[in-house]
């Protein structure tokens, strides 16, 4: 279900960040990524921290959020640490990802970096 979320999330970020980069400022592939990257940050951050209640849209869509360890909600930085944390759980060919998997408390390495847990939210 994560992994859904994500797909969809990575629509809602991957075509404005396209048309932005490409259609909008004819950019390379590096200004693009620039543009990418500053517009995953923003979007996660505000939803994943308490302004967003925990849930990216795609989370909202399968009745997920995320959570920290003691059940409240993140903050800003806490949400900004845990997208820090995703990108280095991908580096080791996802590994860090895939641990979701592998966990007995289904957490990757960008929630126990982080102090998450995502939960479902029927």
């Amino acid at each position: 279900m994560r992994v859904i979320a994500y797909f969809i999330d990575g629509i809602l970020i991957g075509l404005p960040a396209f048309a932005l980069g490409v259609v909008v400022l004819h950019a390379g592939y590096a200004t693009r990524a620039g543009i990418n990257l500053v517009i995953e940050l923003t979007y996660f951050g505000y939803f994943w921290s308490s302004y967003g209640k925990g849930q990216t849209i795609g989370m909202q869509l399968l009745h997920m959020k995320v959570v920290k360890t003691d059940g409240s909600l993140l903050s800003v930085t806490g949400a900004l640490l845990r997208f820090v944390g995703l990108y280095l759980a991908t580096i080791p060919f996802c590994l860090g990802l895939i641990w979701v998997g592998i966990d007995a408390r289904k957490q990757g390495w960008h929630d126990k970096i982080a102090g998450t847990y995502v939960v479902s939210n029927w």
